[in-house]
């Protein structure tokens, strides 16, 4: 099944770690409870058919670069993902943000909570860039979650500002804006929702663009 109810003795252990005692009894009724809830709403989803895209473009086996291959503490994995011989972007390398998907490659969106998931599927938006012949270098690191408009928040590392390394880059696209101004990448493919590819530019002497919302089809 999509998700998988938890035992008995996983309620258990979380109750203890939050402090709660429960009686025997309530523990099976939360058990039962929870697992007739999961089973009602997944079941459906298991159900469809597994319709994931194919990746079209292999890639070299990621890996966490050293302190020394990184010295701004922007890269979270790095990869080569070569794209088309022919497009736009041929000749380009480009960093993507680590809140997006690239096929076989670690994703933790700067989140302990997500260390160890990797990805099955390219983003719509990693596909496009090397349709496009863009060469993808690896992933960049990003805030927690995304929350941040600076760079400190990021389970595994603090990301410096290559113009001054006193300074933040701004966030929350913080690996993207060091990694540029740095002129490890030519391009970097970041998010913004209330101002991250904005401010990490204005913040390291950049261009960044966000695109109206519905401009790019």
């Amino acid at each position: 099944m999509t998700a998988k109810p938890p035992t008995r003795e996983q309620i258990a252990r979380a109750a203890d770690v939050l402090g709660l005692s429960l009686e025997p009894a309530d523990l099976d009724e939360f058990t039962d409870m929870i697992r007739g809830t999961v089973e009602t709403y997944y079941r459906p989803l298991d159900r469809l058919p597994d319709n994931l895209p194919p990746v079209k473009y292999p890639r070299t086996p990621g890996h966490f670069p050293t302190d020394a291959e990184d010295p701004l503490r922007a890269w979270y994995v790095k990869s080569t993902i070569e794209g088309s011989r022919r497009g736009k972007l041929r000749g380009k390398t480009v960093a993507i943000k680590d809140n997006i998907c690239v096929a076989g490659l670690p994703m933790m969106n700067g989140a302990s909570v997500l260390e160890g998931y990797v990805p099955e599927v390219d983003a719509t938006v990693v596909t496009r860039t090397l349709d496009a012949g863009g060469t993808i270098l690896g992933k960049a690191h990003c805030e927690y979650f995304c929350y941040s408009g600076s760079s400190h928040t990021n389970a595994q590392k603090t990301t410096l500002n290559p113009l001054n390394p006193e300074y933040t880059p701004g966030g929350s696209s913080s690996g993207c804006a060091a990694l540029l101004a740095a002129g490890e990448v030519d391009l970097a493919i970041g998010s913004d929702q209330g101002g991250s590819i904005r401010e990490p530019a204005a913040f390291s002497g950049l261009v960044g663009m966000k695109p109206t919302w519905g401009l790019v089809p």
